[in-house]
């Protein structure tokens, strides 16, 4: 087993996304971290706190320089950051001393390096919000076309009574509605550029400093918080909040369909399952599975990003180290999430027939509840409880059908329309989630 399965050769394909795990890559770093460095000098020159000629010839190199990352391995383990090294590298690879002076003129790393996260978690952003587009439009289709059928309700994992399985995906899709609607307030809380120089002042730049930072934030299209965040990791622990809240929804949509694909149920079937290497019969819930552990690895690991949010005083190498370990892994575990729930839905078909014989099992106990409420029209509900109770009993024993011996003691009970009765909001629901999930869809693409 490799240290991160996302960057397995084997297990990439299972629990990794290449996709995301690009934007965490060394060379997707040392690039935005390049931009941030030209951005930084062209707005100075700009203004102009550095010469022209330098800033533009700063600007250009940081589009055109090559770096190899591993060559900032020694320095960065020895510094504990990796932009120093960066510096170096650029300087000695641009061989233009003179317009190289002004190279990081008044920033810190933290400032470069926080910033090119943000230039990163952008394109991650879209990803999220790019599948959770895809899913909800698939999620309104099922919800739809399958608002009255039937099938039966768990609680405690025991059946309860009715409910339809337009219901249990609304179940599934209402929180993606939900997140997909916070993902605006996510960008707000992640989108900005740092500027503050080395403890969090701007010294170095003067009065200057704060129309600098107003101008990178407009030059990288990222908000200007018009203060330092140094030591302020919010926007991370919003991140880590957003990512566990929905990794907990698409983990609970991997437990369902595990149970409703099980032996003995079969109440749907995902057309992926994957086989085993002794076991011919067996088709197993792979994407299912892979969506619960990636869900319970995402939230445990939010925690911790969270949990680094605590800093001392103005910088704190352990609490930005944390970071560093645990928020490429989350993004990736959530794309890879996102990516399998799509091809589990992708697939998915209720199978109706096994949905009947849940429901059946039991005697057709499922009703008791609807059975219940149709008796105490005509007397107290107490009463009403005890005789259901009394006639649940009876049917198991014999082995009848509760509704059938509820007609023979009450000849004018309409088991047809305590049954029509019984799946209660759960079509209403499932159609109006349908609607709100495609008008959300729909706008995305408008």
């Amino acid at each position: 087993m490799p240290a991160s399965p996302s960057d397995s050769a084997i297990y990439s394909g299972l629990l990794g996304d290449t996709e995301t795990a690009r934007l965490f890559s060394d060379s997707a770093e040392v690039r935005a971290m390049l931009l941030v460095e030209g951005a930084l000098a062209k707005v100075q020159g700009a203004a102009g706190m550095i010469p022209a000629d330098a800033a533009a010839y700063i600007d250009r190199a940081s589009r055109e320089v090559q770096i190899d990352p591993s060559a900032l391995a020694a320095e960065t383990a020895r510094n504990g950051v990796p932009v120093p090294a960066l510096l170096a590298a650029f300087r000695a690879s641009a061989n233009a001393p003179d317009m190289l002076h002004y190279l990081h003129w008044g920033a810190t790393s933290q400032d470069i390096m926080d910033t090119a996260l943000a230039l990163r978690l952008r394109p991650v952003l879209d990803i999220w919000q790019a599948r959770l587009t895809g899913l909800l439009t698939r999620l309104a289709e099922l919800a739809d076309a399958h608002a009255g059928l039937p099938m039966a309700a768990r609680t405690y994992g025991q059946i309860a009574t009715p409910t339809s399985f337009g219901s249990v995906v609304a179940g599934w899709g209402w929180p993606l509605i939900g997140h997909h609607e916070r993902l605006g307030d996510l960008r707000a809380d992640v989108l900005k550029v740092s500027l503050s120089g080395a403890a969090g002042t701007l010294s170095a730049m003067g009065a200057q400093g704060p129309s600098i930072r107003a101008a990178l934030a407009k030059e990288l299209n990222l908000a200007d918080l018009s203060h330092s965040w140094h030591s302020d990791r919010s926007g991370i622990a919003a991140l880590a909040g957003f990512a566990a809240a929905m990794a907990a929804s698409l983990g609970k949509m991997g437990e369902d369909l595990t149970l409703l694909t099980q032996s003995g149920r079969g109440e749907v079937t995902l057309g992926l399952g994957g086989a085993s290497s002794t076991m011919p019969q067996k088709q197993n819930p792979v994407a299912p599975s892979a969506m619960v552990a990636l869900s319970r690895f995402v939230i445990a690991q939010a925690g911790l990003l969270q949990g680094a949010g605590i800093h001392r005083e103005q910088r704190d190498g352990a609490a930005w180290f944390t970071e560093w370990l645990t928020l490429p892994q989350v993004c990736i575990a959530l794309g890879r999430m996102l990516t399998l729930a799509s091809e589990c839905l992708a697939n998915l078909h209720p199978n109706a027939q096994a949905m009947e014989l849940q429901m059946q099992g039991a005697n057709g106990t499922i009703y008791a509840e609807a059975l219940t409420f149709a008796l105490a029209a005509d007397m107290p509900r107490p009463q009403a409880e005890a005789q259901v109770k009394l006639l649940i009993r009876e049917a198991s024993g014999k082995g009848q059908n509760l509704l059938e011996l509820a007609l023979q003691s009450y000849p004018t009970l309409n088991p047809a329309a305590l049954i029509a009765s019984s799946l209660g909001a759960a079509p209403s629901e499932a159609r109006a989630f349908a609607k709100a999930a495609a008008d959300v869809a729909r706008g995305e693409k408008s």
